[in-house]
C-alpha cells in the first residue's frame, strides 16, 4: 500500500475568528409546551384519537344542521323501525326484520312508509329518530362533561394552592373536609342531590362536579407543596411578591401540566357517570336524549331489536377509549422523563 505524504496543501485555512460558530446550538430553542407538542404528535394513537374526538364534537354541536328530524317528534304509525339507507344492500341498513314466524320482511313496506323516507339508524319505540337523538344525546352528554369538569376546575385548582400554600392547620383543615368528602361514595352523594334539586341539565351538573374536584384538589396541593420549596417562588417572596401574583406568574403556569392531563382524564368520567345515572332513571328527564337515556331505551328492547342500544354504545365506547387515548399521550408529552 502506497504512503499518503500530507503536505501543506492538504490543509484549507479557515479565515476569522471561529469561536462563536464553536459553540453555536444549530437545534431550535422550543418552549415547555413546544416541546410537549413535539412529544405528542410522536404518538399516532393520540394523534388519530384527538381528530376523533374532534370530529365527534364537531358534529355533535351541528346537531341542530346535520339532523334531519326532530329528534323528540313521535310517529308511533313508524315505531321500531330498523336502520335503512335509501338505494343501498349493506347488510343491516336495508329495512329488513324478522317477523313472528322467523321471516325477514320489509318492515317499511309493512308500516306503509314512503319510499322516500328513509331512517338511516330506524327508530325507537314511539317512532322517534334515533340517528337525530344520538346526534343530540352525543351534544348533551358532551356539554354536561365539558361544564362539570370546569366546575370541577374552578372549585379544585384554587382550593389545592390555598391548601398547599397556606400548610399547617388551614392545610390541616381544608385536608379533612376532602377525607369527609371522599368518604360517601359518589352515588349516594348524587343521589341525594338529585333529590333536593330539580331533576335537569343544571343538577346533574352541580352532582356531578360536587365530588369529582376532589381528585384535581389533591394533585394540586401535593405539587404546590413542591413548588412553594423552590428558589424562584422564594426570590419572588424576598422582594415582595404577593401570594395571588405569585400564584398566577409561577404556580399555575408550572401546574398546567398536571391541570390539562387530569382535566382530561376527568371528561370522560363524567360522560360514563352521567350515562350511568341516566341508565338507572335519575339523570336527563324525558323527552330529551343523552347517551344514558338512549341505551336505557334499547336495552328494554334489546333482544328483538338491538340496533336501539348497539349505536349509542358504540358511540359512547368510542368517546371513552378515545379520551383515554389521548389524555395517555398528553401525560406521556407533558412528562420530561417519558423519552
Amino acid at each position: 500500500m502506497a504512503d499518503i505524504k500530507i503536505t501543506t496543501e492538504s490543509f484549507e485555512k479557515i479565515s476569522g475568528d471561529q469561536s462563536q460558530n464553536q459553540e453555536k446550538i444549530n437545534a431550535p430553542s422550543l418552549t415547555f409546551f413546544q416541546d410537549a407538542v413535539r412529544r405528542l404528535k410522536k404518538d399516532k394513537i393520540a394523534v388519530v384519537s384527538f381528530f376523533v374526538l374532534v370530529f365527534i364534537a364537531l358534529v355533535a354541536f351541528c346537531a341542530p344542521i346535520l339532523s334531519p328530524r326532530d329528534p323528540n317528534a313521535q310517529n308511533p304509525n313508524y315505531a321500531n323501525l330498523p336502520p335503512r339507507i335509501a338505494n343501498t344492500n349493506i347488510p343491516g341498513f336495508r329495512g329488513l326484520t324478522k317477523n313472528a314466524a322467523g321471516i325477514k320482511v320489509n318492515s317499511y313496506t309493512t308500516n306503509n312508509v314512503p319510499k322516500n323516507r328513509t331512517y338511516i339508524l330506524g327508530t325507537d319505540y314511539l317512532g322517534r329518530d334515533l340517528f337525530s337523538r344520538i346526534l343530540y344525546g352525543t351534544r348533551l352528554s358532551l356539554i354536561i362533561a365539558f361544564v362539570a369538569t370546569l366546575v370541577d376546575l374552578l372549585i379544585g385548582l384554587p382550593y389545592g394552592i390555598i391548601s398547599g400554600w397556606k400548610g399547617g392547620t388551614v392545610d390541616l383543615v381544608m385536608q379533612r373536609i376532602i377525607e369527609v368528602i371522599s368518604s360517601v361514595p359518589n352515588l349516594i352523594v348524587v343521589i341525594l342531590l338529585l333529590l333536593v334539586l330539580k331533576p335537569g341539565l343544571s343538577s346533574i351538573i352541580i352532582a356531578i362536579a360536587f365530588s369529582s374536584w376532589v381528585t384535581m384538589a389533591r394533585l394540586i396541593r401535593a405539587q404546590t407543596l413542591q413548588l412553594k420549596e423552590e428558589e424562584y417562588i422564594l426570590a419572588s417572596l424576598t422582594v415582595g411578591e404577593s401570594p395571588f401574583k405569585i400564584s398566577m406568574k409561577h404556580l399555575i403556569p408550572n401546574l398546567s401540566s398536571t391541570i390539562i392531563i387530569q382535566t382530561m382524564f376527568s371528561i370522560p368520567n363524567a360522560i360514563f357517570f352521567e350515562a350511568f345515572l341516566s341508565f338507572i332513571g335519575i339523570g336527563i328527564p324525558a323527552p330529551n336524549a343523552s347517551l344514558g337515556t338512549l341505551l336505557s331505551d334499547g336495552q328494554k328492547a334489546f333482544r328483538f331489536l338491538p340496533y336501539q342500544m348497539w349505536y349509542p354504545a358504540l358511540v359512547l365506547c368510542i368517546l371513552m377509549i378515545a379520551f383515554n387515548l389521548f389524555a395517555d399521550g398528553l401525560r406521556d408529552a407533558f412528562d420530561p422523563k417519558s423519552e
